[in-house]
């Protein structure tokens, strides 16, 4: 955990094309979490702290909350399968990417919209379910907070 004054958090960021996200820890100062691929959990990060705020590099990207969302969905959907309402939904994005893919064409601005708002929804109950197995670094407001 870094402490550091005055710093507004959460800050999202790719980390060598993988989610981090630096949060409020307990008692003070930054957290980092990285999202696991194999799980689509959250791993410690803290080591990172230091090295996206101040650092840098090619292998650095801060982005907003929305582009986080985005890319934790699309991480998430492209290596994690099940069974119920979550991996339909998953199935439901990917058809959509692959008849895109086929057809050779950009997204319609109603397909851009539906992607969006799964995703967003996928992280909520995604995050949810993380909360409930007691993974500290779930956190399904980020997507309701985002706009």
């Amino acid at each position: 955990m870094t402490h550091l004054p005055g710093l507004a958090l959460p800050k999202f960021f790719l980390y060598y094309e993988s989610p981090l996200k630096l949060v409020q820890a307990e008692g003070g100062g930054a957290a980092g979490w990285r999202l696991s691929p194999d799980t689509g959990g959250w791993r410690a990060a803290n080591n990172l702290v230091d090295k996206v705020l101040f650092v840098g590099g090619d292998e650095v990207h801060e982005i907003d909350r929305n582009e986080f969302v985005w890319y934790v969905e699309q991480e998430r959907g492209r290596y994690l399968r099940g069974e119920g309402p979550l991996f339909a939904l998953y199935e439901t994005v990917r058809g959509i990417e692959d008849t895109i893919r086929e057809e050779r064409r950009y997204p319609t601005p109603h397909e851009q919209a539906l992607i969006r708002g799964i995703r967003r929804r996928t992280f909520v109950m995604f995050e949810e379910q993380l909360r409930r197995a007691g993974d500290p670094g779930a956190d399904p407001g980020i997507a309701t907070d985002a706009s």
